[in-house]
């Protein structure tokens, strides 16, 4: 199953001393990393499981469609 291309955040929190990366499109789909690029990797792992778990429950899976107001404003 080919994974859509779904917009992620990535960003520094001072709380958890670390990156929290999540997919907006998918509710409490979110991963931590000690540096941003760990973030991504986890979240490309978590965003494959709630995938695949919402698959195998027979719960839609959204469209990606969020998109920053940036990218709305440069349209």
């Amino acid at each position: 199953m080919a994974t859509p291309k779904y917009h992620i955040n990535v960003f520094f929190s001072a709380e958890d001393k670390g990156f929290i990366a999540d997919v907006p499109d998918l509710k409490y789909c979110s991963a931590f990393g000690e540096t941003p690029e760990k973030a991504m990797r986890e979240i490309m792992i978590a965003m494959r499981a709630w995938l695949a778990a919402a698959k195998s429950a027979g719960k839609r899976i959204p469209k990606p469609r969020y998109r920053p107001a940036i990218y709305q404003v440069a349209s």
